[in-house]
């Protein structure tokens, strides 16, 4: 099972990380991409770029998006056996990184059973 796990930023977080803390998280992305869990992880640029579609036309808006209470602002893609096992790799996060906020969501593709379809 592949799930996105994301973390989201409501622009009250304020400061550098420490070393520590980025050591700390080093050897958490070494564990799980030597374990063959991690499959992507990555930062997110701020605002991006929004596409609407409507009545058959496209629109296109660069970010930032004033309305926005809160943007994602990080990733991984992670493959594990379980939703509790990706609850879990995203509690280990959140306990080096500290406090903040996060969604999980399971990542469907060809021949996968998407439940409740």
């Amino acid at each position: 099972m592949r799930f996105m796990m994301m973390t989201t930023d409501d622009g009250e977080q304020q400061g550098a990380p420490d070393e520590a803390m980025m050591a700390e998280m080093g050897a958490f992305i070494a564990e799980m991409s030597a374990a063959g869990v991690l499959l992507a992880t990555g930062g997110l640029e701020p605002g991006g770029t929004r596409i609407t579609a409507s009545g058959g036309k496209v629109t296109v808006t660069d970010g930032p998006f004033a309305e926005a209470k809160e943007g994602v602002v990080g990733f991984a893609l992670v493959e594990v056996r379980s939703r509790e096992e990706a609850v879990e790799l995203s509690k280990r996060f959140f306990q080096i990184v500290g406090d903040g906020e996060g969604v999980i969501q399971q990542v469907f593709g060809p021949g996968d059973e998407v439940p409740g379809a």
